[in-house]
């Protein structure tokens, strides 16, 4: 009989682990879908790995891996494709803000023959008016590089293993998940849901922190910013071409170009224009560097079945 693994991130969660494993748990057994949860404690710094502990303990389908220190969500997320055991994958959330009861429906559709299962969100939940603009922008220029529509896109998703043994293939340390599965092709097809609010605890993420997300995956996924250098030069070079008409024009009807104004704007902008763009060339460089040196995507220092 086929097995489902469900692959659970969690960092700083302990309030939180033992309602995952019941409300995941109950579904499942519920839909009489064989399974496994493999948490991934990504060096958090209370007593996540212990909760997770507990649980294995007392259920034999829990099973817990820990970083040795922070790695990120992404890492996370690839430590438990790693790690799992299952003809069929599940990522959800250990906030349970991605609702169990939409996995059985996931099941259903990859027995009907599908490879992967997006889940959709038909509502973004309570999150911040500004946060939901940023997300539709970032997931908009995502999306045109990948080719496909990632508008209201998750981490929430079903893959099948053929398409986990191909992620575990991959060999670039910079990952952008819930981008990679639409990269990967496969059979696709997608399931709403609405987003939960959390039971417990507060959300992660900052304004800094959401930033500095987007940005590192959209440098690891797409070389769009650096099609943005260029269009800065061009723009920079086509208004240098204006001024430079605009002043032989003025100086040949005896008109000559009064005070410093003009020059120095356009000192301005070019010299924004330049910054701007070695700032972007300069983040690639630092990801080409980081690539180089081969350091492995995350290190487990722990694992449930050694405690």
């Amino acid at each position: 009989m086929s097995l489902l693994s469900v692959v659970i991130p969690a960092y700083n969660e302990e309030q939180n682990i033992s309602l995952a494993v019941a409300g995941i748990s109950e579904v499942l057994e519920t839909a009489d879908i064989p399974y496994e949860l493999i948490f991934v404690d990504d060096g958090s710094k209370d007593q996540t790995y212990a909760r997770i502990c507990e649980e294995a303990r007392c259920h034999p389908a829990v099973r817990g891996v820990s970083f040795s220190r922070n790695f990120g969500k992404e890492a996370a997320i690839f430590a438990g494709l790693s790690e799992s055991k299952g003809d069929a994958c599940v990522v959800t959330d250990c906030d349970l803000q991605f609702p169990p009861e939409v996995i059985p429906k996931m099941w259903e559709l990859w027995q009907q023959g599908f490879e992967v299962v997006e889940g959709k969100k038909s509502t973004r939940g309570n999150e911040k008016a500004a946060h939901g603009v940023c997300a539709r922008l970032f997931y908009r220029l995502i999306g045109k590089a990948v080719g496909m529509d990632m508008q209201s896109s998750s981490d929430f998703k079903l893959l099948d293993r053929r398409v986990v043994n191909v992620m575990n293939t991959l060999q670039e340390k910079d990952t952008f998940f819930r981008a990679l599965s639409f990269w990967a092709g496969f059979r696709t097809t997608t399931v709403e849901f609405e987003v939960v609010a959390r039971t417990n605890g507060q959300s992660k993420w900052s304004i800094g922190g959401l930033f500095k997300y987007a940005v590192n995956n959209l440098t690891s996924f797409t070389t769009a910013p650096l099609r943005v250098v260029t269009v800065l030069g061009a723009a920079s070079l086509i208004a240098s071409f204006v001024m430079a008409i605009q002043t032989l024009i003025r100086f040949f009807m005896g008109s000559a170009v009064e005070g410093f104004t003009t020059v120095i704007l356009l000192l301005l902008l070019i010299g924004g224009a330049i910054m701007i763009s070695l700032g972007i060339i300069g983040h690639y460089i630092a990801r080409i560097f980081d690539e180089v040196k081969n350091r492995p995507r995350y290190i487990v220092a722990r694992r449930t079945e050694e405690e």
